[in-house]
């Protein structure tokens, strides 16, 4: 871990614990800096502010008192879901006070060279991805970001020899001032997080942090597919590495319905890929441009590409049973994110669908059903499929009470050959606290069907 000169015997505050906060308040402390930590959960229930406590660090648990940047501290690192709208966070600009979020701090101790990955969707199969291929490749890869590990608590143990993969969101990245991965991946841009964002300009310019301190001795893999990413590219400094997955391009890395090419020349056959969807190809050409500047062989790229099967709820593949094969896509959450589902399909679907109605459209959907045999749907959105369904004349829309009887139902209306897929294009409260549970009951409800 490099020391840190700025931090040493400085003051710091810490908003916000949580595994980043607590993570970074430790680093800190490790570093010789006099910390700080404020939590707004109150202190009795709070484990991770009482460890801090016994590690000798300052504790303010329950209230961000007004007073609380009267100490004089020199820098705060925060946790990046409180949002720039915080009062302490918008008094600390108006005091010229440096904000951080963990993945700053992240980078700046890390004996190891970082990749990031960020991007409105994508980001955590490419993210998979590419670590899978320098594992295979040898290149002692460690994850990180927010995939669910703490990239500050990764760096801290990284060696030179080891290379950090990071997941990094827009609100990580909103919070840096001078991270530099030695490969960026910008997947795509779509409008997100507006709740937290101003705007969507602000939201792609956090996204775009992800490139903005890189120089030429620096990798760029971006969308050479959208206007609005190769924009941003032009402002990097970077070497550029464009993907497109609709057509061969002499520059960057590209696929046509044959092959996957670099630029210009034959890399391999798509069909080795086992992931479906055009929106997985784009994750697929990121994450392979990545491996491929990492010096990965093109054997341990393509052994990779040919078992990947998906992250977990993500267009993932569960089993293969009678003929038929189960797909838990429960991550899909709204319209968009089951059209890129439907999209990766030609074989008869039995879609799966239902959930919280935020009046959210599904006619984004529309040309991407020609080959959905039947709606099985539920849920508080399940009157708007009903009519959705029957209106663009899907063969059998039936309406069920719950997942565990979609399923059944699928069964029963399936023939060999078929696929059924879970994507809900709606989220999941209704019924399940999350997506992941969702997917979970998927799962397991499909590996309980007899033979």
């Amino acid at each position: 871990m490099k020391q840190l000169p700025l931090v040493y015997h400085k003051k710091i505050l810490v908003l916000g614990l949580a595994k980043s906060g607590t993570a970074a308040a430790e680093i800190l402390h490790d570093l010789g800096a006099f910390v700080t930590v404020n939590d707004s959960k109150p202190f009795e229930q709070n484990e991770n502010a009482q460890y801090l406590l016994s590690k000798g660090l300052t504790v303010i648990c329950g209230s961000h008192p007004e007073d609380l940047l009267d100490e004089g501290f020199s820098l705060i690192v925060k946790n990046p879901g409180i949002p720039y709208t915080n009062p302490v966070i918008a008094e600390a600009k108006k005091r010229g006070i440096p904000v951080w979020t963990e993945v700053e701090l992240a980078y700046r101790i890390s004996d190891a060279p970082m990749i990031g990955i960020t991007g409105s969707n994508g980001k955590t199969t490419t993210t998979t991805l590419i670590f899978d291929m320098l594992e295979a490749g040898n290149k002692l890869p460690l994850i990180a970001g927010n995939i669910g590990t703490v990239a500050s608590a990764v760096a801290e143990k990284a060696t030179e020899e080891n290379i950090i993969v990071t997941e990094l969101s827009s609100f990580q990245l909103m919070g840096t001032e001078e991270l530099k991965p030695k490969i960026a991946v910008l997947t795509n841009l779509y409008e997100a997080h507006l709740d937290y964002h101003t705007d969507f300009k602000e939201y792609t310019d956090a996204k775009f942090n992800i490139s903005r301190w890189q120089d030429a001795s620096d990798w760029f893999i971006y969308n050479g597919e959208q206007e609005i990413v190769t924009a941003y590219a032009d402002k990097s400094e970077a070497k550029k590495v464009p993907f497109y997955v609709s057509r061969k391009t002499k520059e960057g890395i590209s696929a046509d319905n044959s092959f996957v090419y670099w630029n210009g020349e034959k890399l391999f056959e798509r069909s080795i890929i086992a992931l479906r969807g055009k929106h997985n190809l784009e994750n697929v050409l990121a994450a392979t441009a990545t491996a491929l500047l990492m010096d990965c062989s093109l054997e341990s790229i393509t052994k990779v590409l040919s078992t990947f099967h998906g992250v977990k709820h993500r267009t993932q593949f569960v089993r293969e049973w009678k003929n038929r094969k189960f797909y838990n896509d429960s991550k899909a959450t709204n319209a968009l994110a089951t059209k890129s589902a439907l999209e990766g399909f030609s074989e008869p679907v039995i879609l799966i669908a239902g959930g919280v109605d935020r009046g959210h459209s599904f006619d984004e959907l529309i040309p991407y059903l020609s080959n959905v045999k039947a709606l099985i749907h539920y849920g508080e959105t399940a009157e708007r499929l009903q009519s959705f369904g029957v209106q663009q004349g899907i063969p059998s829309v039936v309406r069920v009470s719950s997942l565990v009887d979609a399923i059944e139902e699928g069964v029963k209306l399936s023939k060999e050959g078929d696929t059924i897929l879970l994507s809900p294009a709606c989220a999941s409260w209704d019924q399940y606290e999350s997506f992941e549970v969702r997917g979970d009951e998927f799962i397991e409800q499909v590996f309980a069907l007899k033979d």
